[in-house]
């Protein structure tokens, strides 16, 4: 008797758990649909404060000048002041091997020639999950000594991209602060903001890991860095309008907590391997450019907020595209 009992109060324990989470992922839906609604502004537009994420072939000596000079009249066209270029990964144990980037002096001497108004960071990141441990101290020592090497270099920017880095972090804040003295441009890449309550919690559980920043923690990077470049995308929406609202939820989120020194980039997925079968119909450029219209429209003109475009090795022409029609409207642009 007493085991059944104690039977059913479980289900109907499991049964309420599974009704509020039904419940709550409708609320969710609703609200994210809600988001994606409406017209933008016809100002809501790229400022020339874009951004492109450009693979490792460019500083290890698979591209040449006629590259940089290809990528120059695709470049002069769009609103792209900021390119990070990946010259790492750090190791293990925090060390950036020269090795990795051994044609980056001549990338960058072709680059300021074909392009000198804009910037190069660069992208330098590990994985930290059973890998470099951003929690010893030596190991943040020597990715310091990276970034001052890649600054002594010749780079405008260092940009950060380490993943997953968990919320409330102080190594991490640490790792920025210490940085800022070393580049005039500091970036960094993160993880998406918590869209509603409870959400980073449900997440972190299912995943093991944070997908998702509180504001807080968010606050804390942003003020430290000159940018901070929202990964929007790999966000499991399983539809398209979902995924506009997500951009626009995102972009609103960073908005109203990112100082006015500190310039937002929204990522926009221009690759076609998300690993989720749905996300590569779900996700898209212009999805991204729309959801970002959007939000601007709703908060009001800044000039420091943009797009970024991930990647160029795998952006397709239909991307370009999207990009243009979507986001780079209008003949005003600097």
């Amino acid at each position: 008797m007493i085991a059944r009992t104690v039977i059913r109060r479980g289900l109907r324990v499991l049964a309420l758990a599974l009704a509020v989470s039904v419940a709550f992922a409708a609320f969710v839906a609703v609200a994210l649909r809600l988001q994606f609604t409406g017209a933008p502004e016809a100002w809501a537009k790229s400022t020339g404060n874009d951004a492109l994420w450009l693979g490792h072939a460019w500083v290890d000596g698979r591209r040449t000048e006629r590259d940089v000079k290809a990528m120059a009249v695709r470049l002069r066209a769009t609103g792209i002041r900021d390119v990070y270029v990946h010259s790492g990964p750090f190791e293990w144990d925090g060390t950036l091997d020269p090795a990795k980037h051994p044609n980056a002096g001549n990338f960058l001497k072709w680059w300021r020639k074909h392009l000198p108004d804009v910037r190069v960071s660069a992208w330098l990141g590990q994985s930290v999950k059973n890998g470099l441990d951003l929690d010893d101290p030596a190991a943040r020592a020597r990715v310091l000594a990276g970034a001052k090497h890649i600054v002594d270099l010749g780079f405008d920017g260092i940009h950060y991209n380490f993943e997953p880095i968990g919320d409330g972090d102080t190594n991490f804040l640490d790792l920025l602060d210490r940085t800022r003295p070393l580049t005039k441009l500091l970036s960094v890449a993160t993880p998406q903001l918590e869209p509603y309550p409870l959400m980073r919690l449900a997440a972190r559980a299912t995943l093991g890991h944070d997908k998702y920043w509180s504001h807080g923690f968010y606050q804390e990077v942003a003020r430290r860095t000159d940018q901070v470049a929202i990964m929007t995308y790999d966000s499991f929406m399983p539809e398209r309008s979902l995924y506009g609202g997500h951009v626009a939820r995102q972009a609103a989120l960073a908005l109203d907590l990112t100082p006015a020194t500190t310039s937002i980039l929204v990522g926009a997925p221009a690759y076609h391997d998300h690993g989720v079968p749905f996300s590569d119909d779900v996700e898209s450029v212009a999805l991204a450019g729309e959801g970002a219209r959007l939000a601007l429209s709703s908060y009001g003109r800044r000039e420091r907020f943009g797009l970024a475009l991930y990647v160029d090795f795998a952006a397709t022409a239909e991307d370009w595209k999207e990009y243009a029609d979507h986001w780079n409207t209008g003949p005003d642009l600097p």
